[in-house]
């Protein structure tokens, strides 16, 4: 079995493969102040819960977009699990051509999630949109020529941003709003965060499909918040596990 791990700003987000078979997902905060202990024992108790063996991972595959916390995540491995964790970085991803002027800029799970793209939907060009603590648009071409992409804060960082820099407006649940003009502030907030939100994506979604002058791109959309876009026709498919996908193959050697 293989572990893979994408070590978020908000989360850890993993996944258990039996071969190409994602058998369980879970999350866990990605506190700095977490300990290799924690992370650990919590990992084991995942797997047992879930009926299943930890001594039967035989990879572990990771992406972290957090330095910070490697060597603990790495500690908790080599500790709990005895092995010695794959970290992703771009120069391991032989299948995709990068195309950036600093390709160690590059967020791995924004690599990861592209490599699993490319993967599922051959010879199409493809904008992956991870819909995170930041928002990230990927433009991937059918050559499999990775051209680089958008960033933008995420609902939550806005949402943070806007109780944090004003006095009267406090933090709110984030939903799909059920109205368009909040009646309180509370829905008033929700609204704009949604909707700033989807009209950015769809405008940057038509900026960068227009760059693609062979074929229109698929768009694969991805991320904890990606759900809440799911009926807004912004996406060809929406795919949650996209970057646990993408570890899964980035530690398989005929897939890189």
């Amino acid at each position: 079995m293989i572990l893979c791990i994408d070590i978020g700003n908000t989360h850890l987000y993993g996944g258990l493969y039996r071969q190409e078979t994602l058998l369980v997902q879970f999350r866990y905060p990605s506190s700095n102040s977490m300990t290799s202990d924690q992370l650990g024992v919590f990992l084991k108790m995942v797997l047992r819960e879930n009926d299943l063996d930890p001594q039967e991972v035989k990879q572990i595959a990771i992406c972290s977009v957090v330095p910070a916390l490697n060597y603990t995540i790495r500690a908790a491995f080599l500790k709990y699990f005895t092995l010695d964790p794959f970290f992703l970085t771009y120069d391991k991803i032989t299948s995709l051509n990068i195309d950036y002027a600093h390709p160690e800029e590059i967020g791995t799970d924004r690599l990861s999630n592209v490599l699993a793209a490319s993967h599922l939907f051959p010879d199409e060009n493809i904008i992956a949109i991870d819909f995170g603590t930041a928002t990230t648009f990927d433009a991937l071409d059918r050559r499999r020529t990775y051209l680089g992409g958008m960033i933008m804060p995420g609902l939550s960082i806005a949402m943070k941003a806007l109780s944090e820099n004003t006095a009267k407006l406090s933090p709110v649940n984030i939903v799909k709003p059920q109205i368009v003009i909040g009646q309180n502030t509370t829905t008033s907030i929700q609204s704009g965060l949604y909707y700033s939100h989807l009209g950015a994506a769809r405008e940057i979604i038509n900026r960068i499909a227009d760059s693609f002058t062979d074929k229109p791109p698929i768009i694969v959309g991805t991320g904890g918040f990606a759900h809440l876009f799911e009926d807004e026709h912004l996406f060809t498919t929406l795919i949650p596990e996209l970057v646990l996908t993408g570890l899964y193959l980035s530690v398989k050697t005929s897939e890189i």
